[in-house]
């Protein structure tokens, strides 16, 4: 399937680890001109080199742009930028977020107010940045694809604000589907769940130490979690993205789709 994507202009945030970097390695591949977007040219170099030298002959090219996307003047300097550099945004992919999951989710009495807004300006306001910036290019241009990623702490209990800012994505995913719907541009929401990244290594480790188990036993736990029994890994996230990304996929707006392998028991409709 030709997912008509060379050539296309895409900023993905989040990219320098983890599945922001596994989402511009396959658009990359799919013949995509992408913006890696991160904190620090420190930690964005090293991948832009790493997914580059990989690339398929596709025509894609990956290029590093810092930001820090709880900045506002940062941002619409990062989409100035772009769009300088390229001409366009096509597609934007918002995955910048504080990490969730790697440990224990505190409790009510230990959720501090500076913890608590630092993961929704990060994730939630940041998103909102990144889209009322790159909106006024895609709606000249009559055409774009915006996917947040979020998470399925969305759709179930045991982390409070991990499914507080997951909502949320999703409740300003659905808001901008219906403003932008009218000018050619669709917003989806994608949940992952538990996934393996270059992070899962120290954490097994970590959860084997503090529990007393063996690694491997940690990880078939982790995996038990969803109907597969396996950990989806980053890249697999990234194939659904890059579909997402496709004039193809143009049918799926507002929407939140989940990700993580199946949850057992849950209806979702």
């Amino acid at each position: 399937m030709d997912l008509e994507l060379k050539g296309k202009v895409a900023i993905v945030t989040g990219a320098s680890r983890g599945i922001g970097k596994a989402i511009a390695r396959e658009l990359v591949n799919e013949g995509v001109h992408v913006a890696l977007v991160s904190r620090s040219a420190a930690s964005l170099d090293p991948s832009v080199a790493e997914i580059a030298e990989s690339a398929s002959a596709g025509g894609g090219s990956a290029r590093g742009f810092p930001c820090d996307t709880t900045d506002d003047a940062s941002v619409k300097a990062m989409v100035d930028g772009v769009v300088k550099a390229f001409g366009r945004v096509d597609v934007l992919i918002n995955c910048a977020a504080k990490p969730s999951g790697q440990s224990r989710p505190p409790k009510l009495a230990e959720i501090t107010t500076e913890e608590f807004w630092d993961h929704m300006n990060t994730k939630v306001m940041g998103y909102l940045r990144t889209a009322r910036e790159v909106a006024p290019h895609m709606i000249r241009a009559g055409s774009g694809r915006i996917i947040n990623v979020s998470g399925l702490g969305a759709r179930v209990t045991g982390t409070t604000i991990g499914s507080i800012r997951n909502v949320g994505v999703a409740a300003l995913t659905k808001n901008l589907a219906d403003e932008l719907g009218e000018h050619g541009i669709s917003v989806v929401c994608v949940h992952p769940g538990l996934t393996r990244t270059e992070a899962t290594p120290g954490v097994v480790a970590a959860q084997a130490k503090a529990q007393g188990i063996p690694e491997v036993e940690v990880e078939k736990r982790m995996a038990g979690r969803n109907l597969l029994k396996t950990l989806i890994g980053a890249e697999q996230i990234a194939y659904v993205c890059v579909f997402l990304s496709s004039p193809k996929s143009v049918a799926i707006n507002g929407d939140s789709i989940g990700a993580g392998g199946g949850m057992p028991g849950a209806i979702f409709y």
